[in-house]
């Protein structure tokens, strides 16, 4: 290349940094472009192999550009990160050093790359000469070979031996984490390398011009759908996680066709769960309504959009869903490949699909969209009900008051196992705005290479569902949203793997709550065990003073065995406190969730 032409932004972060007395090295470059596209924070841990990353961050928190969130683990780091880009709609950057750091963090990274969370993954290594000498935590090709192990969960996975290499991979990571389908891209740095300093005295890119997001679709297959459309009386919409951009679009669309909306368990927090046309969530921890609209004979078309058909979010791939009338809609042509019984499939970026449908339709005027809602004449959405009894809390009626007494802006995470049955089920918080929880904004006015979140009001990750998730990604989502409270729902086998994150909160005084489903088991394993049969095996937990043990990291605690103690929690002052707060939860043992999806699919296999 024989001219650089740099940002703004980059430029600036070269200068500052040869102001600090020190010229701008690949370390710096790679921070310069963070800065450029926009991200506010790296997550990870420091070692050996990668000081000069955070000699880099630490020149940037100096001038005020992208900084470091110290992890306690690196499975944590990577789990802030998916939790910061489902928040921010931005790249999540998390960092590890060579050896053990990169292999704590596979986990977290994996788990991004089944969940389509875009994410760069940075990694250390020992200095290049040293390679193949047994160098402390040696982790090339040489050694325990890491970078091996992301080739199976990354997009794009690859070693910079020379800093003239950098910011061409670099460029080629980073348009494969952010174009669908997205997920998370890795490189590894030896230390030499990051040290060296830049070929050019700035960035190269133009970042946000090359990662502009693509509105490529297929017009052939669009005009085949208009074709499907117009020749159908009754439709259901499926809205799966993978909607977040298009939820404004696809809701106006579902309003102007008076069609049924159900969700996915992961596309549930998209949209409201009051909204007149909602019937529930289809698949795990779903609903009989959402099943029921599904398998209504008098439907001609159901529309899957952005649902990856796997086990939890297709109701076990239940042909309910799965049928020659279904028209499927995506831009990832893996989850279309899950479909060969569809009708139809339309590849394309679901925003520009849903903008061409609508700008189909006929015009109306602005009092249409009541006209349309008038004509409903079924009820909507009935959400079911818990009562809990007077000495034990029933985890369901805990989650129901939950979504009652927290205001309309929480965001929830909720953690693998029963958390995410419960949550799923019996989740409806009230006050909700109908549609979209962020009003879409016009796409020349968003921030660079933002796009809107994927996350909506309630989090969960599908598949690929490791426990402790949604701990790191609460950390992560509350460091994007400060003015927002945040609700992680996890187990006491969640809080047992990966509690410790929860210093992380206190240090960055994130306001958190952290509810704990406190039954002294893994709970989705115990009454998995029950309901199949099996041997009862592996699922006792000794008992917990979780309390304790987040007053012991700084946090303010509570303990609640009854509906009283419950209602005695100031959760007003939890949401306007600077910092997180934990709420022990002893519920019901015995109360079994619905996980009816997981265990029919378990009993095929037998």
């Amino acid at each position: 290349m024989d001219k650089c032409t740099a940002g703004s932004i980059g430029m600036a972060g070269a200068s500052a940094a040869g102001a600090d007395s020190h010229g701008p090295d690949v370390a710096d470059i790679l921070v310069s472009y963070l800065e450029q596209i926009g991200v506010e924070y790296v997550f990870g841990i420091p070692g050996g192999a990668i000081e000069p990353l955070f000699n880099a961050l630490a020149r940037s928190e100096r001038r005020g550009g992208p900084r470091h969130v110290l992890a306690r683990h690196e499975a944590g780091a990577a789990f802030m990160a998916d939790g910061y880009a489902r928040e921010s709609g931005r790249l999540g950057v998390c960092c590890a050093t060579s050896g053990p750091g990169a292999t704590n963090m596979i986990t977290g990274v994996a788990c991004a790359m089944d969940n389509g969370i875009p994410m760069l993954v940075i990694t250390g290594q020992p200095a290049l000469p040293t390679f193949g000498r047994g160098p402390l935590q040696e982790s090339a090709c040489t050694g325990i070979n890491t970078l091996g192990m992301f080739e199976h969960c990354t997009l794009y996975n690859s070693l910079v031996s020379h800093p003239k290499q950098f910011e061409t991979k670099l460029v080629a990571a980073l348009q494969r984490a952010t174009r669908a389908p997205r997920g998370p891209v890795h490189l590894s740095l030896p230390t030499d390398v990051f040290r060296s300093s830049n070929p050019f005295p700035e960035p190269c890119y133009d970042l946000p011009n090359l990662l502009q997001s693509s509105s490529l679709i297929d017009e052939a297959s669009v005009n085949a759908l208009c074709g499907l459309l117009d020749g159908a009386k009754k439709i259901v919409v499926l809205v799966g996680g993978w909607c977040g951009e298009a939820v404004g679009e696809i809701r106006k669309f579902v309003e102007a066709r008076n069609a049924v909306l159900v969700t996915t368990p992961d596309g549930k927090g998209l949209v409201s769960p009051h909204h007149p046309r909602f019937r529930g969530v289809f698949g795990f921890g779903g609903h009989a309504s959402a099943e029921a609209a599904l398998r209504n004979p008098d439907v001609d078309l159901i529309l899957a959009v952005g649902a990856n058909m796997g086990e939890w979010n297709s109701g076990g791939w239940s042909e309910a869903l799965l049928n020659e009338r279904l028209a499927h809609i995506d831009d990832s042509e893996e989850h279309l490949a899950r479909t060969p019984m569809a009708r139809l499939h339309v590849r394309g970026r679901i925003l520009t699909v849903f903008e061409r449908l609508n700008a189909s339709l006929p015009a109306s005027p602005r009092s249409g969209r009541k006209r349309v809602l008038a004509r409903i004449s079924s009820p909507p959405f009935t959400a079911p009900v818990a009562e809990t009894g007077d000495e034990r809390i029933a985890p369901q009626w805990l989650v129901q008051e939950l979504g009652r007494r927290l205001p309309p802006t929480t965001r929830f995470l909720a953690d693998t196992g029963n958390s995410t049955s419960w949550a799923v089920h019996y989740l409806n918080p009230v006050d909700r705005r109908i549609g979209a929880d962020r009003r879409a904004t016009p796409r020349a006015k968003r921030p660079v290479c933002q796009r809107e979140s994927a996350g909506g009001w309630l989090r969960v990750t599908m598949n690929f569902a490791p426990m402790g998730w949604a701990i790191g990604g609460a950390i992560g989502t509350a460091v994007v949203n400060r003015s927002a409270p945040v609700v992680c729902l996890t187990g006491d086998g969640s809080m047992l793997m990966n509690g410790q994150e929860l210093s992380v909160a206190v240090a960055e005084r994130l306001t958190v709550i952290f509810v704990v489903l406190n039954d002294g088991a893994l709970g989705m394993v115990k009454h998995g065990q029950r309901l199949a049969g099996a041997e009862a095996i592996g699922c006792d937990l000794p008992a917990t003073d979780f309390a304790a043990l987040a007053r012991a990291l700084g946090a303010p605690a509570y303990t609640v065995r009854t509906p009283e103690d419950l209602d005695r929690l100031d959760f007003g002052s939890m949401c306007a406190s600077e910092g997180p707060t934990l709420v022990d939860v002893h519920i019901d043992p015995e109360q079994v969730p619905p996980m009816n999806v997981r265990m029919k699919v378990l009993a095929s296999a037998q």
